[in-house]
């Protein structure tokens, strides 16, 4: 078989990297082309050194691409920036997995009330695919392009899709408590994420109006096909990666158990090789470095309360590992090729 030949636009970030140190694991392609507009002409291992003699490529300038020599590109660019790629090159034989959040929401108009910002490519809402391979995965076999999910949204989202299926219906909106990792802020310098104020500290930031949290809401109502309300505040924890989520949902049928929840959830996810259903709450450390989303519902008898916690990794799962594991269903591979990384615990 012969390789894909793969490009990633913006590859010096975080999740640049971490889509260079997942795909040379992957048999089936060959990353071909890099770029970086501020560090173009600079080898990918001088920006960082951990990669020396594994990724000595050359970065180029996003302009200087051979699209003829690409089966597909990676986005891992900002927001606001990744809409001018894909109107740029609309037409183009390659595929492109968008990690930004550009094409994540319904309409041009949803994404300037949450993103404060114009979108300069209309059309893209109506061909991007939402991509969430255990919820998606027909939709995304046959995109041209696909909105990989934030990172938020992936662990949340899994926590509830099976209920939303089952058409659940709530007595209080959904409240969402998510903490994750710094590298969550990306690889650019700012007040948030500097030592002295992530050092020793934890706190909550984007209340009400985190732009995640139109993105949940919405693909809760292509689930349930019902209107559904969350509340989320996500906080930022003094670790480098990785999302803890809790989930509060308050439904209307009370015989919930804890063995019949976590029936609705094996069952749901029989087919998906990155769910895991626990048998005890997850940690953040448990899916370091790796695809998994790791699953635990209870039923808590006393408040009638459905409780449920997600943990992932945010630079894996939440971004560039599910933006691979897109890139497989796409091609027709099996999902789980280059990887099958094992947690790296301690």
């Amino acid at each position: 078989m012969d390789k894909k030949k793969i490009g990633i636009i913006g590859a010096t970030g975080y999740t640049g990297s971490e889509l260079m140190r997942i795909l040379p694991q992957h048999p089936h392609v060959e990353v071909t082309t890099i770029t970086s507009e501020s560090r173009a002409g600079e080898k990918f291992s001088e920006v960082h050194p951990f990669f020396e003699g594994i990724a000595d490529q050359v970065l180029i300038k996003s302009d200087a691409i051979n699209v003829k020599d690409l089966d597909l590109v990676f986005l891992a660019l900002p927001h606001g920036i990744s809409m001018d790629f894909v109107k740029q090159y609309h037409g183009e034989k390659f595929k492109i997995i968008d990690l930004s959040g550009d094409f994540r929401l319904e309409s041009p108009d949803i994404y300037k009330k949450w993103y404060l910002k114009d979108h300069s490519f209309h059309e893209g809402f109506a061909e991007a695919v939402y991509g969430i391979p255990e919820l998606f995965s027909k939709e995304i076999k046959s995109a041209r392009l696909i909105a990989n999910p934030g990172c938020f949204p992936t662990g949340a989202l899994l926590g509830m899709a099976p209920l939303a299926a089952e058409g659940l219906r709530l007595e209080a909106p959904i409240i969402i408590d998510s903490k994750t990792g710094v590298t969550g802020a990306g690889v650019q310098s700012k007040p948030v994420n500097l030592f002295s104020n992530v050092h020793d500290n934890f706190k909550a930031y984007g209340l009400k109006s985190h732009r995640h949290t139109i993105e949940i809401q919405d693909t809760l109502k292509k689930i349930s096909g019902a209107n559904v309300t969350i509340q989320f505040t996500p906080h930022l924890l003094p670790v480098d990666r990785g999302i803890l989520s809790t989930i509060y949902l308050q439904p209307s049928k009370k015989n919930w158990s804890d063995k019949s929840l976590v029936a609705l959830f094996e069952d749901f996810y029989q087919e998906a090789p990155f769910v895991r259903i626990r048998k005890q709450p997850p940690a953040i450390k448990e899916v370091r470095g790796t695809n998994y989303c790791d699953i635990f519902p209870v039923f808590d008898d006393r408040t009638g309360m459905v409780i449920v916690i997600t943990a992932i990794d945010n630079l894996v799962k939440g971004a560039a590992g599910q933006a691979v594991q897109n890139m497989n269903l796409i091609f027709d591979w099996d999902e789980t090729q280059g990887l099958n990384q094992i947690p790296v615990h301690p």
